[in-house]
């Protein structure tokens, strides 16, 4: 195989001074209008009312869910995603209110006009916690392996989808690194700063070759990041301490040398109550996962609510075009159109939530607003849909076609709050048109259990993806990467190949005006040509903290950073 580096034309880089790091670090980029990738949404509590910051003390910090694993890249839900975040660090930062890519333990980069090839340069004060550099040779590691896993060591290939086509990396220098790909990739630069599940943080060579079985020891997975694991029990809690000599967080966060607290301990509380009754105790400092039943209580009581929605997808019906009765049309579209978003909001989401008007997130760059068309509430259209495609009404109410009733399976998550009760208003509407509704929302690991079965035994996969750029478009839907929808060259009236090229376009250009025009065509197919998703709300983190607590921080993917956090009595 040629060496690409050699082979690319290049453009002269235009060098950026980032305005919160004036003199600290440059940036160089090549079609450098490419970088402003969302539209803005709110980044959390960045303590800029609270005093000045106290170090020391320990954050009591609860959540829905569990780490299975402390293994960072390999996590696949929100409690793994955020705990790991904060043992490990990435290349670069995603701003959260503009998505605009800025320096980490990179300082600098450049990519080719085919965004097939990204060189960083690497800060040169980093190191792991076991005293290890972090290198050029430490990103080839870690990428090989994230990217291709390792059979032997049982790792799975966690980071394929996001990084797909990955050549491997070249190593030019100590501190540069050079990621090369087999096609064009543009979403790569923001999958650099990826916060979310199985994300790219960076582990030390002593860990990546430890086998899967030997990463579930917390003191042998040694990441760059602000905080070191202390203990970890399965189900019950996670315990974080200070990383002495810590220096390089993202310098859009404006902080100095190490985090500000000594300790967090991730308390594993299931339920709701449980959770609220634990903060309005004392015992615990904050809560993620707020019941929306309690975030007015809690309120009143003078807790302080902050949250982020998740930039991505919205949370998702994706319809099965496969499978009986999902395959037709008709019924895709009913669905769409057959319940009330209004009485969704206001009946099951609080403000932190909003209903979703596209799969897109609104802080996507290219969403685009569907909810005076497909995604409008009209279930006189949606009674008239079926009846035209031949689906009549049985004596039960549920409509039928060739015997066969309009039974649609759904299969969902429960580890959001807002999840079951929203699927329950969806399934009541949905009666009223003939479409029996049945709903099974299970907990993560049962969930993915029956998501390997999903093409063959469910209608509706129930779900949303974390990613703050449009080509989220492509990782969740295009038939070569998660075809969300099942599509094959069987699908009834589907010209997959369109599907294929429309959504592949928006890895190809960096340029915002070219991929909000890529991210409308996307949208199209999926939402309206097709009819292949039901979006339902926007999911949001919320968290409710007791009023000595600062400084949460929300990224780019609504994943929480504790760099930044202190408590006023220090304690």
């Amino acid at each position: 195989m040629s060496d690409l580096r050699s082979s690319i034309e290049r453009a002269a880089p235009r060098r950026k001074k980032w305005p919160w790091a004036a003199g600290a670090v440059v940036v160089l980029l090549i079609a450098a209008s490419g970088v402003a990738l969302t539209r803005g949404a709110g980044s959390g509590d960045q303590g800029a009312t609270g005093g000045t910051p106290v170090r020391g003390g320990t954050l009591r910090f609860a959540l829905i869910d569990y780490q299975r694993s402390p293994d960072p890249q390999w996590g696949t839900n929100y409690a793994e995603s955020l705990i790991g975040d904060n043992i490990t660090d990435k290349l670069t930062w995603q701003d959260p209110d503009t998505g605009e890519i800025t320096p980490w333990l990179a300082t600098s980069w450049e990519y080719d006009k085919d965004l097939t090839e990204f060189t960083f340069h690497l800060r040169t004060d980093v190191t792991f916690s076991d005293g290890t550099p972090f290198d050029s040779q430490a990103v080839k590691a870690n990428f090989d392996q994230y990217v291709n896993g390792d059979e032997k060591l049982g790792i799975l290939p966690n980071g394929a989808a996001l990084m797909p086509g990955y050549l491997g990396t070249r190593t030019p220098d100590e501190y540069t690194a050079v990621i090369r790909f087999k096609k064009p990739l543009a979403s790569f630069l923001q999958a650099s700063s990826f916060t979310a599940n199985a994300g790219p943080g960076f582990l030390s060579l002593s860990t990546l070759k430890l086998s899967a079985k030997d990463r579930t020891d917390p003191a042998k997975v040694i990441g760059t990041g602000p905080f070191v694991y202390e203990s970890w029990k399965p189900q019950v809690r996670t315990v974080l301490v200070k990383r002495k000599g810590y220096h390089w967080a993202p310098p859009a966060l404006r902080h100095k040398g190490e985090a500000y607290l000594d300790k967090i301990v991730f308390n594993t509380i299931p339920e709701a109550s449980v959770r609220t009754g634990s903060l309005e105790s004392g015992a615990l400092d904050a809560t993620l996962d707020v019941g929306t039943t309690d975030e007015k209580s809690l309120a009143d009581q003078g807790f302080k609510i902050i949250h982020r929605a998740v930039s991505g997808t919205a949370i998702f019906f994706n319809l099965n075009s496969q499978l009986f009765p999902t395959d037709d049309i008709a019924v895709r579209r009913a669905i769409q159109l057959g319940w009330n978003r209004d009485a969704l909001r206001k009946t099951v989401l609080t403000d932190s939530y909003s209903v979703a008007t596209s799969v897109l997130e609104p802080s996507v760059l290219g969403y685009a607003d569907y909810s005076g068309s497909v995604l409008k509430y009209d279930p006189r259209q949606a009674e008239q849909l079926l009846e035209k495609a031949g689906w009549k009404e049985g004596p039960d109410g549920i409509r039928a076609k060739d015997g066969k009733k309009l039974v649609v399976k759904l299969l969902g998550i429960n580890n959001l709050v807002v999840n079951k009760p929203a699927y329950e208003s969806i399934q009541q509407d949905l009666k009223k048109t003939g479409i029996d509704l049945q709903l099974t929302v299970l907990p993560i690991p049962d969930y993915a259990a029956n998501v390997a079965k999903a093409k063959t035994d469910w209608n509706i996969t129930a779900a949303n993806r974390s990613r703050n750029d449009p080509a989220v478009l492509n990782l969740q839907y295009s038939p070569l990467l998660g075809n969300g929808s099942y599509l094959t060259e069987d699908s009834a009236g589907i010209d997959v190949d369109e599907v294929t090229k429309t959504l592949g376009k928006l890895e190809r250009t960096l340029d915002p005006a070219a991929r909000k025009q890529y991210a409308k065509a996307a949208q199209d197919l999926l939402l309206d040509k097709y009819a292949l998703v039901s979006p339902v709300y926007n999911p949001s983190q919320v968290i409710a903290q007791a009023g000595h607590v600062h400084g949460i921080v929300f990224d780019a993917q609504s994943r929480n950073h504790f760099v930044n956090t202190w408590k006023n009595n220090g304690k």
